[in-house]
Order: structure tokens, then sequence, then C-alpha cells
């Protein structure tokens, strides 16, 4: 599993963290500062990258959280059937079948961009 903990202190938004042992984009990061018997707190709100599910967090500043390492790879299209898209890695000229987005319009031979962790695959 590719992932790395870091302090909540150390994220921003943009940034990737697992929330609900899904991976997620930072929205919005904001602190509390620290009470009278108390450290600081942050909350975080994110949406998960390959579910599009918004989540939140609420964390001390100081505590560990897991960061997944989502690869952005390169693609092309070999073929285009219906919804679905056959893509070969550039790096490796694996093939594989992806969804295709509704916003995106994908034809043979157009190079992409897309994201995979842990065998999840989303053309960004």
């Amino acid at each position: 599993m590719p992932r790395e903990q870091k302090q909540v202190r150390e994220l921003q938004e943009g940034s990737y963290v697992m929330m609900e042992e899904s991976p997620c984009k930072i929205n919005a990061y904001s602190t509390a500062k620290p009470g009278k018997h108390g450290s600081a707190k942050a909350r975080i709100e994110g949406k998960g990258v390959f579910d599009s599910k918004k989540r939140s967090l609420s964390q001390p500043v100081d505590a560990k959280v897991w960061v997944p390492i989502i690869e952005r790879k390169q693609g092309q299209v070999v073929s285009v059937t219906g919804s679905d898209a056959q893509i070969m890695d550039l790096s490796t000229y694996e093939t594989f079948t992806m969804r295709i987005p509704e916003d995106e319009d994908l034809s043979p031979e157009d190079e992409i961009e897309y994201l995979e962790y842990e065998g999840q695959r989303k053309i960004v």
C-alpha cells in the first residue's frame, strides 16, 4: 500500500490525505487556536479522488495521518467503446480499460493523463 505518515500541520489545500480508508484531495483546511487545556485542532474537508464523496476530518495539528502516494501517469487511447476506453500506459505499454468521464470526449490516438492508486485509475 503506497502511503506515508505526516503530521496534520504539514497538510495543505490541494494535497491528498486518507479519510475513511479512501484517498481524498483536500478542498479546505482550517485550524482553531489552542484553548486553555488543549492543543490546536485542524479541520480538513476533502473530496474522494475515485468516488467523489465529500468527507471531513478533525484532528489535533500534531496528530499523524496517512497520506496516499498517488501516481500521475501518461497514457494513449487505443479504442473507445461506448462509455469505456482502452488505454495503453506510455511507460510500461500495459493496456487496460477505463470508464470515460462524462465531460471528456476521447478518440483513438489521444494522449491522456490519469491517476493511479492501488489498482484504481481515473482519467484527469
